[in-house]
């Protein structure tokens, strides 16, 4: 392809290729050459110009085809209008020379048709530079057309038009000729001819003044003509010609004609009753319409009537909305009077009635809701209103004629019923449309528009009175404030007047559709107003047979009460559904014999009331078991069974009953099988098991019954067809603009439009197809398609046995009928196998015996042969689901060789396309047949058959089917890609254009060619260059089709290109192409572009390519706007207000759900990726959009009244800003599209929060945009952003409101902060208080929805708690978490706005937290909620309320935390009374008395509740956490905790409980492990640290408490006496450990502790001191043998410490104190003189102690023992000072005994202690050969007796007295020591340390 790329062919290289390559080569050189004439400079095209005329002019020899011969043509002009035109008069003759040529063969035709394009694109390019040369060669073309087949007709119509369009008015002179060639075009039996005669026409319109003067009857005579036998695209086309004539023949002023011609003036009242001949009498003359009145028929088909409507449409769009406005009353009165009495042909019939009431109202709907603004709206229902007044006064006029008779007949009562239906639907739909803005309408007492709509509801027609209540309906869906009151008045109405018939229907239709409504209101209704309407709907009921003459309506209006009544949901019917039942079960007969009871009884009226409250009792079944599926508990089930078996009964004797009471109880019977089918569908099969085979009889009845003759294919068969099937049929079955009107087209002229009369019961249910009034067809119709669906259903529950003789049944019945009935039984017969098939296979079952397969494979057979292409396309997919349910590869493939085989011998066209499509089925669903020899032959025989050019719907079909295969074979096709291309390009480049629907399947097989190559397309190897460059050829192709959906196609396969291979498409091509095709059709969008798939095609590839390249789309769109062609007009200026713009106009025009969810997307991409970058442009087109509104009627709502007079001048400065900008290019917006600009610019905000500080930093920004003009920055828009949050909040619209005050909130929340550089100490926002006042104002009126006035308060909260903020001092923004730690303390003032009111608050407050806990609560404990109910909730609406507690919850627990905190938690509240603490006195329960037996609580157990509450509401949220918690609540809640632990009491409440502490800290943890927000991590980090807080105080607290000390002591005891066990062995040198010497230290603090002694744990301490006690005791006990010796010195001393420090409880114990005595008297007996001297030493502090009961026990103990010791001393004389010391403490231990001693025992012990140390003396013999330790001993011995003696002198002097040898002993000691010892001795050196030599030496004292 490289090769094509050059200003010359390269006609060598294209000699060189075959004949499909040549025709691809010699395409992508002229597509190459068109951009590359436009590029190269003038001078060089000149030199090669000569060569490329002659190049260009040899292709028309070449056979081109039609995309190559229009490329060609093109090209041609713009080389002629680029070089010189010398030789364009030559090229012209040639032309001109190959139209005349005689050569009729059809090879010569393409050369034919080049030369006719040739010639329109040279004089549409060049005009008037040409002379004269056209009056020849328009006549050579028109001569030509008289010959010419249909392709040729249609190339010389549009080659017609070209040159008109390039001529203007110099072509004056061919204008007549032009214009009869064109008449007769216009009623071609070609559809393409006459859409482009159609174009030609339109064309020659605007110079040929006589068309739409002189003329104009004719031409509408002609379009009229031209709409019969049409197609889609034909109405289009002349609709848009008729209607353009008509608007020029009213606005036209005939320029410079007067003097020429006198031009005939056309009124408006003449062009209306032009267009309304053609819509009651179609293109018939007068005399021949007359005729047909006479004979009752009909001579308006139903395609002229819908042509005619769509150029009414056309006709008003072009004079604009403007002129609409101006003449709306004019227009309003023709249409309507298009159904009115004066027309009466066209209502006569019920059929046509419908049709031409569905032409009206999509005449005024298009018109009024396409072309109005909502000012202009309003007064539009101003007018309607009028209109439905003056219908009711003849109305009443009638009525009040006297003879009864007369007034029901009365043709003006008759006739006026469709106009008021018009009327009243429109009317509806315009107030559902405007919403809340059409509020001050319903509040306007002189506009009655309530009142209006309520008045009718008593017409005499249903049709009205159903038209009225669907009007209450979306007034209440509008504005749910007015449901409860229209209802209370619709049901006090319906009470007043059950007497009248009229009223009794009319308002139980109001009701059921009200209560339809329920569901679309957010608030929803009271809740008992359900037991009100079920009470009214028993009486009814039971009332009904009192009166015969309102029986009929009471039974109906009783059932249809009761059937809207569950839609309530099962939170209301609940409460009902005994009673539903009870009736349910009584409707019916008991048994059989009661059945055949009543039909020997019962009258034809009798048997009319009862099926009619039969059918009403089962719809209203229906409806309990579609809307409250949660009550169909098994028990309920069994409840609804019994009366099914007699419903089936009677459904069997209905035919015998009809024939009993004749006509009148057919409609009845009818309406009685389909809601009993329709419920039947509903439940499950195995409900009615025991009457499958009577339902299946019945079935096959209904469906072949002999009084059936209209088909229903289009409604019945499109359901069972595949939906990628549909498209190769009608346009119709796909979505358009106009299906609301082209939906009677394809019905047929037999088949009513749907209607709501044909079944009221459906006015409470949602339309399918969105808000529009439901459509539900005739019950003749609507029962073969419930029987249809419920024939699946049943046949396959039946036994495979029973199945087989139905099929029998249902064949024969096909075979013994004929003729257009027996199409008709084949249809039926085939939708219900078709369904069985569908449901077996969709649920995995069996078809049964071989019979079975053989009776369906018959029936599909033949299905597949049907002239009906709808049938054939549903036996296609029956045909495939047949082999997936058999799931046998041998039968697939026989299936597969059937239709091989009959499309190899068939020749006909239905043979053909309907096995073609069987193959593609086949495909779909089964891989079985996927091998390589099917896929082959497969392959092979569509590629045959879609080459078949004498048939384009073969061609359609094989390639379709070849889609399907290319999608279901995957990697399997590869192989096949290269032939496949190849012969999609081949066909694309040559079938005619006029054959669309096969480019549509041609597009279809290169989208799943692309789709199977995927991101394959990538590579960069010849093989998948050549495949890519193929791809992009043929979406070229397909672009420049003049066929919308072929270019849907064609923008799709890009689309997919642009995905897979994005560098290889050209984004700026693309690009401008769709905004070509969206700004060419964005001036009348839902009007003129017919196409919505186009559409669609076009934003969904625009969504994609915005997520990737968002700077670069819009980049391209703006280079197109500034390079735009002449021709392109768009009405969104691209140059001004960008892509972004243009889309904003699309969106507010679009109607198409879908199409503006795309739309949106899109732009939000966009502003994601470039708002910051393009600032300016964004906030500018959200300011126009809001702006646009923002008119007188917006200020009237606002009090700019201010407290202070500064602020006015803020306020007035704001409303009038804007009337000095000029004007901006959105008009009159809607509401919801100022909503979505709203919304973007709280977006904006976001984006720029995340971009950059310097836009919320006026200094910042201001210096940097100083540096760089081209800076921006959000802040310097702060005025801006404010005005449009004012405009916003202060508009009609209460979702705009909304939207406006939460742009409101965003603002203030980002600049609350924002310093003001030029007034330090202030912040920016100040200045605009003024303005956030005004806009806050209005929301506080009583009559502003509550949900507002909510948000206002937001928004005003927000901004207090930011100015009370920013009042105080200035803190750095370093410490983020300071801000969060008194998050709750900036929330105080807050308290403040509501002191007043606080006390009612708070407990309103608690009673809404304690219902919101109780509603929390699982399932399973249901018992326990209140059965009466909870504050703001009864039992009955716990469902529905909990979502609005869930809504409003968090703030509420904040505000109680708040409250709470402010308080101190412990501050009784002055105004709650002390009998019932516990319980807030609430909304529920202020009116009741307290009864007597209540308990009353004490404060501590009401705050105790308070604060269990808020804590468990907090972590029951805060644990489980779901996806929809917001981070308002998240916040909220956390908040609510940190002022809750702000307080004393309540952290000592989480201190004492260490459960709840961990517990609350686990679940903190959660919270900030789940969310990533720093604000909610620092939140939960600050409760955590208020938790640590609250322990440490519960720890201060305790550590000042005995009783604490008591869980401590344990351990601290336990670790003691653990280390001084563990290390207190003997060490060598008997060293004394430190770790021991710190254990007895740290055991004395513990023992002499004051808390042993304290009151309240004297008792436990002295438990725990002698288990401790016990311990050390029984250390002594080894555990094992290889235990080291433990040191018995430092076990006696941690006794010791024992004995002395504690209290004598302790120790003295028997028990206790004899162990101890035990282990001294062991530890005496130890050799060890170490161990006795630390024993002495011990026992000398014990015996010490003051206490005697502690003291004396060891005395007596120890003392004797001791005594002993001492007197073996004298008998074995001490050898070493160890000895002595032994001696010696043992000395001190008597010595101390004597002292503690009794004054009465001291003299016995004193006459011990004397001889042992008088037997230590030493005489002067001795002394002086004593040795030392002796002579110690002796000195030691001799200075205790000085010193005992004087003391106890009495006792020594009788002790000596009595001993001689102790008198002579003591005498020679002292004699010998006379010279040393004097009457007062000195000590010694040695006393005066007695334990110096010792090696036990202790450090501290422990005693």
């Amino acid at each position: 392809m490289e090769l094509a790329h050059s200003l010359l062919l390269n006609e060598e290289a294209c000699n060189q290729l075959g004949e499909v390559q040549k025709a691809e080569f010699i395409f992508e050189w002229l597509r190459y050459l068109e951009k590359l004439l436009l590029a190269t400079s003038r001078n060089d095209v000149k030199e090669k110009q000569k060569t490329l005329v002659e190049q260009l002019l040899s292709l028309l020899n070449n056979s081109p085809g039609p995309p190559t011969r229009k490329l060609l043509a093109k090209n041609l002009a713009i080389l002629y209008s680029i070089g010189d035109t010398f030789s364009v008069y030559e090229a012209i003759d040639k032309c001109n020379d190959l139209i005349r040529s005689k050569d009729d063969s059809p090879s010569y035709l393409p050369t034919k048709l080049a030369a006719v394009v040739c010639l329109g694109s040279l004089y549409k390019k060049l005009g008037r530079i040409l002379g004269n040369t056209f009056t020849d060669t328009v006549g050579n073309i028109l001569k030509a057309v008289k010959s010419a087949e249909s392709q040729g007709r249609y190339e010389i119509m549009l080659s017609l038009q070209n040159i008109l369009n390039g001529l203007g008015a110099a072509a004056a002179p061919c204008h007549r000729d032009v214009y009869k060639a064109a008449r007769s075009c216009l009623t071609d039996r070609s559809m393409a001819v006459r859409c482009a005669a159609a174009k030609c026409l339109l064309e020659l319109q605007n110079e040929a003044i006589f068309m739409w003067s002189t003329d104009l009857d004719s031409v509408a005579t002609l379009c009229f003509k031209s709409f019969e036998g049409s197609n889609y695209d034909v109405r289009i086309s002349v609709s848009k010609l008729l209607g353009t004539i008509l608007a020029k023949a009213i606005t036209s002023k005939h320029p410079g004609t007067a003097s020429r011609q006198s031009i005939r003036r056309v009124s408006l009242e003449e062009v209306l009753e032009l267009l309304g001949t053609g819509f009651l009498r179609g293109s018939s003359g007068f005399l021949r319409a007359s005729g047909d009145m006479l004979k009752g028929t009909s001579s308006v088909s139903r395609d002229v009537r819908v042509g005619v409507t769509q150029a009414y449409v056309v006709f008003v769009s072009t004079l604009g909305g403007a002129w609409l406005e101006k003449n709306f009353a004019a227009f309003l009165s023709h249409i309507l009077s298009l159904v009115s009495q004066s027309h009466p042909k066209a209502t006569q019939i019920q059929i046509d009635a419908v049709c031409c009431r569905r032409c009206v109202s999509f005449i005024l709907r298009t018109t009024i809701g396409g072309l109005l603004g909502e000012k202009a709206q309003l007064a539009v229902v101003k007018d309607i209103c009028q209109a439905i007044w003056k219908l009711k006064k003849v109305m009443d006029a009638v009525m009040s004629d006297g003879n009864l008779e007369t007034r029901v007949g009365s043709t003006d009562v008759a006739a006026s019923q469709h106009m008021l239906v018009c009327a009243l639907q429109e009317l509806g739909n315009l107030i559902h449309n405007l919403g809340t803005t059409a509020a001050p309408l319903l509040q306007d007492s002189s506009t009655g528009l309530l009142d209006s709509i309520l008045s009718v509801t008593l017409h005499p027609s249903i049709s009205v009175r159903l038209a009225a209540a669907w009007c209450l309906h979306c007034i209440a869906v509008a504005l749910p404030s007015y449901l409860t009151p229209l209802l209370d008045r619709c049901l006090e109405r319906l009470t007043g007047h059950k007497s009248s018939p009229e009223a009794v229907t009319g308002f139980s239709f109001a009701v059921a559709a009200l209560l339809g409504a329920v569901k679309h209101c957010p608030l929803g209704i009271p809740h008992g107003k359900g037991k009100i309407i079920m009470t009214l709907a028993e009486d009814l009921l039971c009332s009904a047979a009192q009166n015969s003459r309102l029986s009929a309506q009471r039974t109906q209006a009783g059932w249809l009460l009761i059937a809207a009544l569950m839609t309530l949901g099962p939170a209301v019917v609940s409460h009902h559904l005994a009673r539903v039942l009870l009736l349910w079960k009584c409707v019916f007969p008991a048994s059989p014999k009661d059945l055949e009871t009543e039909k020997s009884r019962g009258d034809s009226f009798t048997w009319q009331v009862t099926l009619e409250g039969r059918a009403g009792a089962l719809c209203a079944i229906k409806s309990f078991v579609s809307h409250c599926g949660d009550l169909l508990t098994e028990e309920v089930i069994q409840r609804l069974l019994p009366p099914l078996p007699c419903a089936v009964d009677l459904l069997t004797q209905l035919s015998s009953i009809l024939k009993m009471y004749g006509s009148p109880l057919k409609t009845p019977s009818v309406v009685y099988r389909q809601r009993l089918y329709e419920l039947l569908i509903l439940l499950p099969p195995e409900t009615y098991e025991g009457n499958l085979c009577a339902i299946l009889k019945e079935l096959a009845a209904d469906l072949t019954a002999p009084d059936i003759q209209v088909s229903a294919s289009t409604f019945l068969l499109p359901p069972l067809c595949h939906q990628d099937d549909l498209l190769i049929l009608s346009p119709l079955l796909q979505e358009t603009d106009h299906r609301f009107i082209e939906e009677q087209l394809l019905l047929g002229n037999g088949v009513a439009c749907g209607s709501l009369e044909y079944d009221p019961y459906l006015i409470y249910e949602k339309d399918v197809e969105g808000d529009s009034v439901p459509k539900p067809l005739p019950p003749a119709l609507s029962v073969i398609s419930s029987a249809a669906k419920l024939f699946g259903v049943v046949c396959a529950h039946v036994g495979e046995t029973q199945r087989l003789p139905i099929l029998e049944q249902l064949l024969d019945s096909i075979k013994h009928t004929k003729g257009a009935r027996q199409q008709v039984v084949q249809l039926h017969v085939v939708s219900s196998v078709s369904s069985f098939l569908k449901y077996v296979a969709l649920s995995k079952g069996c078809l049964g015996p071989e019979e079975m397969k053989r009776f369906a494979l018959t029936l599909v057979m033949g299905a597949l042969e049907s002239t009906n292409p709808l049938l054939r396309c549903a036996a296609a997919e029956a045909w495939a689901r047949l082999a997936q349910v058999l799931d046998d590869g041998a039968f697939t493939a026989g299936l597969a060789q059937v239709s091989f085989d009959k499309l190899k011998s068939a020749r006909d066209v239905v043979t053909r396309t309907g096995h073609s499509l069987a193959l593609g089925s086949l495909h779909r669903y089964l891989g079985g047949i996927s091998s390589s020899q099917h896929l082959n032959s497969c392959i092979g025989i569509l590629y045959t058959l879609a080459q078949d050019s004498t048939s384009p719907d073969v061609q359609t079909w094989a390639l379709h089917s070849l889609s399907l295969i290319i999608d279901s074979a995957g990697p399997l096709y590869y192989v096949h890609v290269e032939t496949t291309l190849s012969l999609i390009i081949m066909l694309l480049l040559n079938v005619p254009p006029t054959h669309a629907e096969v480019h549509q399947s041609l597009g279809r097989c290169l989208n799943a060619l692309i789709t199977t190559l995927g991101p394959e397309l990538q590579g960069n190897s010849t093989s998948i260059s050549t495949l890519r460059a193929s791809c992009l050829l043929g979406c070229a192709v397909m672009q420049d089709n003049p066929d919308c959906l072929v270019q849907a196609q064609a923008i799709s396969c890009l689309q997919q290109l642009h995905m897979f291979a994005p560098r290889h498409v050209n984004l700026s091509s693309l690009v401008s192409c769709l905004c070509e095709i969206l700004l060419d059709n964005s001036v009348l969008v839902n009007l003129y572009s017919p196409y919505l798939l186009l559409r669609r095609a076009v934003l969904a590839c625009l969504r994609q390519l915005v997520q990737r390249e968002a700077a670069e789309v819009s980049e391209h769109a703006v280079m197109l706007a500034k390079d735009s062609r002449e021709e392109l007009t768009p009405d969104a200026n691209i140059r001004e207000v960008g892509l972004e713009g243009a889309l904003l106009i699309l969106l507010d025009k679009e109607t198409d759900e879908r199409l503006c969810h795309d739309i949106k997307e899109t732009l939000n991409y966009m502003l994601t990726s470039m708002a910051v970058e393009k600032l300016s442009l964004w906030l500018k087109l959200c300011k126009d959009v809001l702006a646009a509104s923002a008119d007188c009627t917006a200020i009237t709502c606002v009090d700019t009244m201010q407290e202070e007079e500064g602020d006015k001048g803020d306020d007035a400065s704001v409303l009038t800003t804007r009337h000095d900008e000029k004007s901006h290019p959105f008009t009159n917006p809607r509401w919801a599209t100022r909503v979505f600009a709203a919304e973007c610019v709280c977006r904006i905000i976001n984006q720029c929060e995340s971009a950059s500080s310097a836009h919320f930093d006026i200094a910042l920004a201001q210096e940097m945009k100083k540096k760089d003009s081209r800076n921006d920055f959000l802040v310097l828009h702060l005025a801006d952003l404010i005005r449009m949050a004012f405009m916003a909040a202060t508009d009609h619209s209460d979702q705009l409101r909304l939207s406006g005050l939460e742009m409101l909130l965003v603002v203030i929340r980002r600049f609350a902060t924002v310093p003001e550089p030029e007034f330090p100490g202030h912040v920016i926002l100040e200045q605009y208080q003024a303005n956030v006042g005004a806009a806050l104002r209005p929301a506080f009126t009583s009559e502003t929805p509550p949900d507002v006035t909510a948000k206002a308060c937001q928004v005003y909260i927000i901004a207090v708690q930011r100015h009370k903020n920013h009042r105080q001092p200035l803190k750095t923004t370093s410490c983020l978490e300071d801000s969060v730690r008194n998050g709750s303390c900036s929330s105080d003032g807050l308290l403040d706005l509501v002191y007043a009111d606080l006390g009612t608050l708070s407990r309103l407050w608690l009673a809404a937290l304690q219902d919101f806990a109780l509603l929390t609560l699982p399932s399973e404990f249901a018992s326990q909620l209140p059965a009466e109910g909870g504050a703001f909730y009864t039992a009955e609406t716990s469902e529905n309320a909990k979502l609005q507690y869930y809504n409003s919850w968090a703030l509420i627990l904040h505000a109680t935390a708040l409250w709470l905190t402010s308080t101190g938690f412990v501050v009784a509240d002055p105004d709650e009374g002390a009998s019932d603490l516990s319980r807030p006195v609430t909304p529920t329960s202020m009116c009741q008395g307290s009864s007597s037996g209540a308990t009353i609580k004490s404060p501590e157990d009401v705050y105790t509740d308070r604060f269990h509450l808020i804590l468990g509401i907090s972590v029951e949220f805060l644990c489980s956490l779901r996806s929809d918690a917001t981070m308002e609540s998240i916040t909220a809640c956390l908040h609510a905790l940190q002022a809750l632990l702000d307080v004393p009491w309540p952290r000592s409440k989480i201190g004492s409980d260490q459960d709840l502490g961990i517990e609350l800290l686990n679940v903190l943890h959660r919270v900030i492990l789940t969310r990533e927000s720093p604000s909610i991590q620092l939140a939960s980090l600050e409760v955590v640290r208020q938790i640590i807080c609250a322990a440490q105080e519960h720890v201060k607290e305790k550590r000042r408490s005995a009783e604490g000390s008591i869980s401590i002591l344990p351990t601290v005891l336990y670790l003691t006496i653990g280390v001084l066990r563990e290390t207190a062995v003997k060490l060598p040198g008997g060293q004394l450990s430190s770790t021991v010497a710190a254990s007895l230290q740290a055991l004395k603090g513990i023992l002499s502790s004051p808390m042993a002694r304290a009151e309240k744990s004297h008792t436990a301490w002295t438990d725990l001191l002698r288990s401790a006690l016990t311990t050390v005791l029984d250390c002594w006990d080894p555990v094992d043998e290889t235990h080291q010796e433990l040191d018995e010195v430092s076990l006696l001393t941690a006794i010791t410490v024992f004995i002395l420090s504690t209290s004598p409880e302790v120790t003295t114990i028997p028990c206790l104190q004899k162990r101890c005595i035990d282990k001294f008297k062991a530890t005496l007996e130890i050799k060890d003189p170490m161990v006795q001297i630390k024993t002495y030493q011990l026992l000398h502090s014990i015996f010490q102690y003051p206490n005697p009961a502690v003291s004396y026990p060891y005395i007596y103990s120890l003392a004797s023992c001791i005594m002993e010791k001492l007197q073996e001393i004298d008998k074995r004389k001490p050898e070493n000072t160890s000895e002595l010391q032994i001696f010696q403490e043992g000395i001190k231990v008597l010595e101390t005994v004597v002292t503690v001693a009794e004054e009465h025992h001291r003299s016995q012990l004193v006459a011990c202690l004397l001889p042992i140390l008088i037997s230590f003396l030493l005489d002067e013999n001795a002394l002086g050969s004593a040795t030392s330790i002796m002579r110690n001993l002796h000195d030691f011995a001799l200075q205790n007796l000085m010193q005992i003696g004087p003391q106890y002198s009495s006792v020594f002097k009788s002790l000596v007295a009595s001993s001689p040898a102790l008198k002579a002993r003591l005498e020679a000691a002292i004699k010998g020591n006379q010279e040393s010892v004097k009457v007062k001795i000195p000590t010694s050196k040695y006393t005066k340390s007695p334990g110096k030599n010792s090696s036990i030496q202790l450090k501290t004292s422990f005693l």
